[in-house]
């Protein structure tokens, strides 16, 4: 599968691209739909699983044993639904930009140990291109910049030489670029630990609470404020404030409504990443949120006024009053679905030909042709129903 956030050369929605700073464009938003079961949330869990594998090693000796990373050995499933793919190693290879250079990634594991990893680097100032380090069962080659660096001759199989190098050398500038993305420059939630929902809700930063605010009043709640307290055992209690009139009062959040509580636990991450320019993943994005909520967090990314820093959204969802030419340029709907081997297939919709190899207009109404299953990806059904309409 290939998931990929470059805008596509479309006329509609224009002004709503990331414009970098070497003039490549970038698209703030993407939505992936599709049937239960058919293998949206596996599209996240993946690039999770690849930030999990770089980042868990580094995390070893941290104090904060709750760190999400740290709560399970990260062992990599193949494909279970075939008898070479399952005994076949699995590839990952992920390009991703920081404010320096571009970077591609490719990890390739078997179960836990590393098979093949390498790491190239493009300067953005200068469009210069570079091989970093190549490790395979010939050896590791540590190449141009990181060609000074010292490889221990007992590295672990299971260890990725990008999580050593951050380990042994995590002040060069180059490596910390590239784990201070993984670190920072992504954030996933809804990975099955309800207190990372709310841990942002913390919200040390004045600037991100604030934002927070601000959206809840543009969404017309009664909200005027929320405070913060520290228990023991890490537990930490969300009091919101209304005022209704003349009359405030308070609430503690488990009073809330599910909506509400859902939103706490989103907003401050919806903040940070806007405020910092970073990718935010989510999976199921609609769940309890009203749709007219959905589409408001969605247009806050598409605002370039408000997004400033280049943040971007890739979630899950259900929910298709927001899919339409008004929310989304099709480059940014996504479908998968399940073929006759269980085996998914994840494609835009800007790539998607009819039967008579013609392209979705973009002024279509999105929604109710995906509904007719025109788009491979029936909603209501498992399977994908013509594999012949999807360009190879």
């Amino acid at each position: 599968m290939t998931f990929d956030m470059q805008a596509a050369a479309i006329s509609e929605h224009e002004d709503r691209v990331i414009r970098d700073q070497d003039g490549e464009l970038f698209l703030p938003v993407s939505a992936i739909y599709g049937p239960n079961g058919g293998g949206k949330s596996n599209v996240l869990e993946s690039l999770h699983i690849l930030a999990a594998k770089v980042l868990r090693p580094l995390y070893a000796t941290d104090d904060n044993s709750a760190h999400p990373f740290q709560m399970r050995k990260i062992v990599v499933e193949p494909f279970a639904f075939g008898l070479v793919e399952k005994e076949s190693p699995t590839e990952f290879e992920l390009f991703f930009r920081t404010e320096l250079a571009e970077y591609r990634y490719v990890l390739t594991v078997k179960k836990d140990v590393v098979v093949y990893e390498r790491l190239d680097r493009i300067k953005l100032d200068t469009g210069r291109k570079s091989a970093l380090f190549e490790r395979s069962d010939e050896g590791t080659e540590l190449k141009g910049v990181f060609a000074k660096f010292k490889i221990s001759d007992e590295l672990s199989g299971t260890l990725p030489l990008l999580s050593y190098l951050g380990i042994m050398y995590k002040k060069n500038e180059i490596v910390k670029d590239v784990l201070d993305w993984f670190e920072s420059g992504i954030d996933f939630l809804n990975y099955g630990n309800p207190i990372q929902e709310l841990r942002m809700a913390v919200a040390n930063s004045e600037e991100v609470k604030q934002l927070v605010i601000e959206m809840i009043q543009e969404m017309d709640l009664d909200i005027v404020d929320f405070r913060v307290e520290e228990k023991e055992n890490d537990r930490i209690d969300v009091f919101t404030v209304h005022r209704v009139g003349e009359y405030e009062t308070e609430l503690n959040l488990s009073e809330e409504s599910s909506g509400t509580r859902k939103l706490f636990g989103l907003l401050p991450f919806i903040a940070t990443s806007l405020l910092e320019g970073t990718t935010l993943v989510i999976d199921e994005l609609d769940a309890k949120l009203h749709p007219v909520l959905l589409r408001h967090i969605i247009m806050l990314f598409n605002d370039m006024t408000i997004n400033r820093k280049g943040a971007q959204l890739i979630f899950t969802s259900h929910d298709l009053s927001t899919m339409n030419h008004d929310v989304f340029r099709r480059d940014e709907i996504w479908f998968v679905a399940k073929g006759n081997n269980q085996n998914s297939k994840l494609y835009s919709l800007v790539e998607f030909k009819n039967d008579k190899g013609e392209s979705v207009r973009k002024d279509a109404k999105f929604d109710k042709q995906y509904l007719e299953g025109k788009y491979g990806a029936d909603p209501y059904l498992r399977k994908i129903i013509d594999w012949g309409k999807i360009n190879a």
